[in-house]
This record gives C-alpha cells, structure tokens and sequence, in this order.
C-alpha cells in the first residue's frame, strides 16, 4: 500500500454510540488514531480521564481534538470568550494528550478580517507553550479563508513553527477547486488529510447541510481523489491520512460496523493507488 507508513484515522463524528463505543469500534476496525470532538468529552459517561484511560488502554492516538470555532477575527463582544475557550480547549487537549488542536477558519458573518492574523499570532505562541500544534482548515464557506492556496498564504506569513494545515478533500472539490491549491506548500506544513466523497455538488445554499448531513465515504461518490493522493504520495507526504464523514445514516448504524465499512473504503482506495 503506497501510505502504509501513514497513521489512519477516523473522525468520531461519523459513528453512533457512547464516546467509549465509538473508540472502541475505531480500534476493532484498524484505525491507528482517531479525530475527537469536545462535544465527545462532555459526553463521556467516566469523565475526562476515563476517557483518557480508554485511549491508552486500547490505544488509541488523537489526530486532533476539536473544533475550535469561529476563533479568528471574531467580533469584539466575543473576542474576549474565544480567547477563553481556546484557553480552556488547549489545556482539554494536553490533558489527552493530543498534539494537535483543530481550527477552521471563522464562518461568522462579522469576522474582522483584519484581526484574522493577528488572533492566529495569539493562538500560535500560546499552542508552542504547552507543546501544542494548530491545524488550521479552510472551510468551503468560511468567510474570508475560504480555500487551502489562501490559508497557506496566511499561514506562510506568520511563520509559526506549530500552525499548519488542515487538508480536507470536501472543502477543496466542493468548491469546484484542485489540487493545484496545495501546489508549492512544504510537506512538513500539512498536518492531517481528511478524506471524504460527494456523489453531487450541491447548490450553494445546501452546501452547508451537505458538509454536515451528506458526506460519502471513499469510493461512494465522484471526487477526484485519487489525484489528490497522487500529490501527496508524489510529496512524500507521511502524516494522519483519514476519513471526516459527516454521514447521518452511518452516524445512526452500529458503530462497530460502521468503523469497519469505514476502514473497508479507506483501504480500497489506498490500495488502488
């Protein structure tokens, strides 16, 4: 398999069941890591470090744990509480030891633009003190940030050595956009590629719904992805490589077999490269 090297992951969103059951179904079915929402934290019947115990016992890696929303440019009567919730989701995240915090680009309305880098800066050099990364992702309808060429822009120009990228196949084949985006961005920048497929596009005012409600698993669908593997095989690419499937009839199935039909499709696809 030309990325066997890479660690595979799924994103919990995709499974049903307690926090504990989807972890559980993640590792039966092969996965090496998984992305873990703080709604999943919340929610978990033994607490934080129980939580933390099942990840260990099974193991189980955090790719990331998220999401950090509408952070950047946020307007001034919420500027003050995203400062905090970051505060509080950075420290979550040391406590599960996850390395990663992930952060889309803001989709409010009343984004200050202009504050955008700046917020990042902040979030950048509070991340690197406590060993934190910061995976940032262009959203298809993020407000200002709205596709990876202009988050790497971004990215480029602060220059911190633990903010990087967020590769999502939906957000970039959704828009109707390639993997030229991704053409001239170092490796070591991207942090994590999440993979997911779309048998049609929306129109743009389901496109939200869709993101959300629609996904498809590899394979299921009609984005070029296996163009954007041959990119990244073709850059050698070696971090987590794994599935964000917003899907509600899977999210509704047993999660064991869900992991599993999720694995299935990831591994058909890797296989066929």
């Amino acid at each position: 398999m030309t990325f066997a090297r890479n660690p595979l992951f799924i994103n919990t969103i995709l499974l049903g069941g307690s926090p504990e059951q989807k972890l559980q179904a993640a590792c039966q079915a092969g996965f090496n890591q998984v992305e873990l929402w703080q709604q999943d934290v919340e929610a978990a019947r033994t607490g934080l470090h129980g939580l933390n115990n099942v990840l260990r016992d099974l193991p189980l890696a955090l790719t990331d744990y998220q999401v950090l929303l509408d952070f950047d440019g946020a307007p001034d009567a919420l500027r003050k509480d995203k400062y905090q919730e970051a505060e509080k989701m950075m420290q979550v995240a040391c406590l599960l030891g996850a390395s990663t915090l992930l952060v889309p680009a803001s989709t409010d309305s009343r984004c200050h633009a202009e504050r955008i880098e700046e917020d990042l800066r902040w979030l950048a050099d509070r991340a690197l003190q406590r060993g934190l990364n910061i995976a940032y992702e262009a959203m298809a309808w993020s407000c200002v940030i709205n596709n990876t060429a202009d988050a790497w822009q971004l990215i480029k120009k602060i220059d911190a050595p633990n903010l990087g990228l967020v590769v999502d196949a939906f957000h970039i084949f959704v828009r109707q956009r390639s993997v030229n985006d991704l053409a001239g961005i170092p490796v070591e920048k991207i942090f994590l590629v999440q993979l997911s497929d779309l048998a049609q596009l929306p129109a743009k005012e389901e496109l939200v719904e869709t993101a959300r409600h629609h996904r498809l698993l590899p394979g299921e669908g009609n984005f070029p992805l296996a163009t954007l593997l041959q990119y990244l095989h073709q850059i050698d690419y070696r971090g987590p490589l794994g599935l964000e499937v917003f899907n509600d009839d899977l999210h509704q199935a047993d999660p064991v077999k869900t992991a599993r039909r999720a694995m299935h499709a990831l591994s058909q696809l890797l296989a066929s490269q």
